[in-house]
């Protein structure tokens, strides 16, 4: 359906969201199996922010942010906004006076498969923005999209209720009947990396902790000694 505005879809439970949101994007997107991740374009416009929220879906068209007025209305506290064009842009869509709009709502982010500006003024009001350009480019008010439909965002499919993780290694999306496996997975996986990190801090080496050193062989490394090397060497001229 064109130009349609979906209103109250189903939503993953905002406090598993920030849950997965404290875990970050590294170890959900390992959790979840290696998927979901946006890809290396989305960028933080400030370092340091870290958010897990429910997704609320826009499709505007380049260089026309029409539908992120209309999507504002759709938000909710614990929820993130995605921004996705149905061809490329990199036109500035999002901007300073949409994050002070949705911040009001207690909205705890905006991803963007576009273009983001007033990048200080977010950062000094400390809403999180991930986009994949930084751009001045002025937007129109013009030409009807979509609000709460499946977007593809970097390649990636987001529907309306998925949780989005974002932190400054990028951005991933969990759909939202995978959240509690993912949670759990999550959970289980932070332990592990946990028990790793006292076991380096005590001198433990990642090749015997993780079994690798018996496996060396198999991938056909060998120890030689630098004497033995640099003969090696010679005798290949």
């Amino acid at each position: 359906m064109k130009n349609v505005v979906v209103t109250d879809p189903p939503r993953a439970s905002v406090d598993d969201a920030a849950r997965l949101g404290a875990y970050g994007v590294a170890t959900v997107h390992e959790a979840a199996g290696r998927v979901g991740y946006l890809g290396p374009r989305l960028r933080p416009a400030w370092p340091g922010a870290r958010i897990g929220g429910t997704a609320v879906t826009v499709l505007c068209w380049p260089g026309d942010n029409l539908m992120i007025h209309v999507a504002i209305e759709q938000c909710r506290p614990g929820d993130v906004l995605v921004v996705a064009t149905n061809s490329p842009s990199v036109d500035g869509l999002f901007g300073e006076l949409f994050a002070t709009a949705l911040h009001r709502r207690g909205v705890r982010g905006v991803v963007l498969g576009c273009g983001v500006r007033d990048v200080a003024e977010l950062r000094a009001m400390g809403f999180p923005a991930w986009s994949t350009a930084v751009s001045a480019q002025g937007s129109v008010k013009a030409t009807p999209g979509a609000v709460n439909v499946p977007v593809v965002v970097e390649g990636r499919l987001v529907r309306p209720g998925d949780v989005i993780v974002a932190d400054d290694d990028g951005v991933v999306c969990v759909p939202r009947m995978d959240v509690p496996a993912v949670l759990e997975l999550s959970a289980a996986r932070a332990a592990k990396e946990e028990a790793s990190r006292r076991a380096f801090r005590a001198g433990e080496l990642g090749l015997d902790r993780y079994g690798l050193r018996e496996r060396l062989g198999d991938f056909g490394i060998t120890y030689v000694s630098h004497q033995d090397y640099r003969a090696e060497e010679e005798s290949r001229g």
